[in-house]
């Protein structure tokens, strides 16, 4: 995973919020029924893991080829061994068979506070 998407910043020291992350990804021409299929097939295992708090696929209603993903971590520890899965290296490594470009992520710090 060289690509800097997949960079995870540190938490800051004051920071007790889970940690939280929001991304895209826009599939080729023709590749969106493909991709949608890939990414649906991450839901289960994913949501079934350690510290996994929220896990979420969305496509969007008015452009079918974008879609919209969104998680919730009790710690980067948790992601960094979500990273790790089989499962997750295998979609990582064909994404850009389904892809226009790569995965936009976008790494998010809380700033309401999180039900316990």
């Amino acid at each position: 995973m060289s690509s800097p998407a997949f960079t995870l910043p540190a938490q800051d020291r004051d920071e007790t919020a889970p940690y939280a992350l929001a991304g895209q990804a826009r599939a080729k021409a023709g590749m969106a029924d493909a991709l949608e299929t890939a990414l649906l097939a991450l839901v289960e295992p994913t949501r079934a893991e350690d510290g996994v708090l929220q896990y979420h696929v969305h496509r969007d209603r008015t452009d079918p080829d974008l879609f919209v993903f969104y998680e919730v971590r009790a710690s980067t520890a948790h992601l960094e061994a979500h990273l790790s899965q089989p499962y997750v290296k295998e979609f990582l490594a064909k994404r850009h068979t389904m892809l226009a470009g790569d995965m936009d992520v976008r790494w998010l710090r809380m700033a309401s506070p999180y039900p316990a």
